[in-house]
């Protein structure tokens, strides 16, 4: 991978044994957990995502995304910082047997101070078939719609910003394949 995917982007896994699945990070937006929020997120605001994963192979995928260890980690601003990762709120998927032409989607929860939201990185490290998988990387924000990010669109509300940066990369590559 030589550049971060965007929100809403499908990733296919590169490799032999997992031929046919393929993750994505999408549905970036402000939430609340449903079971209220965590005392350590006091003064932050939530944002919600989801990571879906699609079995298109010939073979069921174990997959197992959750909390501990680290199976994704939620980054904000543009130097980084770290995001708390509300693991009680989150919807995760604990050793999920994904049969071909299946779907399953994990809601996870996270909160940083309202600021740094406009630039959110997010990366997705499941154990699959009980081996770590390699993390792949999704970039989006509060405020930036998924398919503003795409080729040839537009993103019609957001003037600077992580959204307009993402555009213009894109249509740079575009243009200079």
């Amino acid at each position: 991978m030589d550049v971060p995917n965007v929100v809403g982007d499908w990733q296919e896994y590169q490799s032999d044994e997992l031929a046919g699945l393929r993750v994505r990070v999408h549905g970036l937006k402000r939430a609340t957990p449903k079971r209220g929020r965590d005392e350590d997120a006091k003064g932050l605001t939530y944002i919600a995502f989801d990571v879906t994963f699609e079995n298109r192979g010939s073979e069921f995928v174990t997959i197992d995304l959750h909390d501990h260890p680290w199976h994704f980690d939620v980054r904000v601003g543009r130097d980084g910082h770290g995001a708390f990762v509300d693991e009680y709120g989150s919807v995760v998927i604990r050793d999920f047997n994904l049969y071909p032409q299946r779907r399953v989607t994990a809601t996870l929860y996270a909160a940083a101070p309202v600021a740094k939201l406009k630039q959110v990185d997010v990366q997705v490290s499941p154990r699959l078939d009980g081996e770590p998988s390699f993390g792949y990387v999704w970039v989006g924000g509060l405020g930036v719609h998924e398919a503003s990010t795409r080729v040839g669109a537009r993103a019609s509300t957001a003037k600077t910003g992580v959204a307009s940066e993402v555009e213009r990369f894109l249509q740079d590559k575009a243009q200079g394949e």
